[in-house]
């Protein structure tokens, strides 16, 4: 037989199966876990290129629990099959904002679950509120996802944007119904309804607040807990951000200052960026630029808002705020196009990962009843004007006060591994250390040089995998840690000093 006869009986092979497979029914390829059919999905994100294999599902439960027959809202559901024979307990993914969808924020971070995922299955539930569990999309005058109101110019403003969104969801959702005492009993409804007697829980930033509140809430359906920039129960959400922000940069942009190809290219990053900072707020420039994703040239205004926002979700990443010095510098003499684009990509990105009225509905009654503004945040560089828009906003959005121990210290025996990044510049390590003053079977590991998020952190994803797997945090050996690097400032857009 010839070779291109080989080939095209490979092809009819091929073709055949295909259309055999094609034919078959929907539910030949579904799967159940305990009571719930799942079907084969592909989870995708904005904020990466990977793309996780999965099976997708739901779970209908009542909006509000104290009418269980009025209206129900389904629950999104990703299930990450085990690669091995699973074991009884799987793993909660539990996502960051409030606001971020778990089925979303997974995919950047499936490969730091790799080794837990092994003999474990990883569920993702999208929170009440959030991805495709009823979401309370906020959107702005152009008709766009956004988090803030547009401009943020006045506290006036920001609550005519919530009053906006209040009454387009009004419509079909009661907005009272979406705080973190709702998610962990739908959390527990779904461990009900897949079949396991305990799961573990894997908290990133918020998510560590929604894993705190089900310890203590169901702590016999709760085998292990992971709280990676963890905020303690007792933290009022906003209260701290302006100052954390400040101490992190300080940190951070002390790494130029002592690195001589930094500081003789860039000088003192701090007086670049009041530099800067003093430009947007005064005469903000009308910037010329290349859109990072599309390659298309916009001209927009670099405002305050947008050049803070810059700033300070790269101090979430100290490998990208190792870029500011360079980029700050840059836009403080007269070259501002790559900041500009850099605020673009990092602000649309935000505004597609985060439901500000999930937002809303959480904070307004956990946090902003107790939220005061702080006179020594004038000077810092967000200021207290976040406490102003907050307040504003929850004034004209539905929400209930939270249980009266809602603010109550986690106290528990259940093994918990608490993790923070030296950097963090939103749950810094004093968080985590307040937080393990309570866990008798606890232990803190601090990541030197991270920042927000560190489960993916050098050899961090087999420890998690190793103390869910032996549930003991104290006796985990993370000697590994110690070889975590620092990142370095860049000194010109191809990257480090070699």
């Amino acid at each position: 037989m010839s070779l291109d006869s080989i080939i095209r009986l490979r092809r009819r092979r091929a073709w055949l199966l295909l259309a055999v497979v094609a034919a078959l029914p929907g539910s030949v390829l579904a799967r159940d876990l305990g009571s719930i059919a799942f079907a084969p999905c592909t989870l995708t994100s904005a904020a990466s290129a990977s793309a996780v294999e999965a099976q997708c599902g739901t779970l209908s439960v009542p909006e509000n629990r104290a009418e269980p027959e009025g209206r129900h809202i389904d629950l999104a559901i990703a299930w990450v099959p085990a690669r091995e024979d699973a074991l009884p307990d799987p793993v909660f993914m539990l996502a960051g904002g409030p606001g971020q969808s778990a089925r979303d924020g997974y995919p950047p971070l499936a490969d730091a679950f790799s080794d837990t995922n092994k003999r474990r299955h990883i569920i993702l539930l999208d929170q009440r509120g959030t991805g495709a569990s009823n979401p309370l999309i906020c959107k702005n005058a152009q008709g766009e996802s956004a988090v803030m109101a547009e401009g943020t110019e006045s506290p006036e403003v920001a609550a005519a944007f919530a009053e906006r969104c209040r009454d387009e969801l009004s419509e079909r959702t009661d907005l009272r119904f979406y705080t973190t005492t709702d998610a962990i009993q739908d959390l527990d409804a779904v461990r009900t309804a897949i079949g396991a007697g305990q799961i573990n829980l894997a908290g990133i930033s918020y998510g560590t607040r929604v894993a705190q509140h089900y310890a203590a809430r169901y702590p016999a359906h709760t085998r292990t807990v992971v709280l990676d920039s963890a905020v303690p129960n007792e933290l009022i959400l906003g209260s701290e951000h302006a100052r954390n922000l400040e101490d992190s940069l300080d940190q951070q942009f002390a790494r130029c200052t002592e690195l001589p190809a930094c500081a003789d290219a860039f000088g003192n990053p701090r007086e670049q960026l009041a530099a800067v900072l003093a430009q947007a707020r005064n005469a903000p420039p009308v910037i010329r630029y290349r859109d990072a994703i599309t390659g298309e040239w916009r001209s927009e205004r670099l405002s305050e808002d947008r050049l803070v926002t810059l700033v300070r979700l790269f101090a979430y990443a100290p490998v990208a705020a190792a870029m500011l010095p360079l980029t700050l510098h840059d836009a403080a003499h007269d070259n501002p196009e790559s900041l500009m684009a850099l605020s673009q990509m990092i602000g649309a990105q935000l505004s597609e990962q985060i439901m500000h009225g999930m937002q809303l509905s959480v904070m307004c009654s956990e946090d902003v009843p107790s939220l005061a503004a702080n006179a020594a945040d004038d000077d810092t560089l967000l200021g207290s004007a976040l406490v102003a828009f907050l307040k504003a906003q929850c004034s004209v959005w539905p929400h209930d006060p939270a249980p009266e121990s809602f603010h109550a210290p986690l106290q528990s025996d259940l093994p918990i591994l608490v993790l923070a990044g030296e950097f963090d510049p939103v749950t810094p390590v004093r968080y985590g250390e307040q937080i393990a003053n309570g866990l008798s079977n606890g232990r803190l590991l601090i990541l030197r040089g991270q920042g927000h998020n560190v489960i993916p952190a050098g050899c961090m994803p087999k420890l998690m995998a190793r103390f869910i797997d032996a549930a003991d945090a104290k006796a985990l050996d993370a000697t590994c840690l110690a070889t975590l690097p620092y990142a370095p400032p860049f000194t010109g857009y191809f990257g480090w000093e070699p």
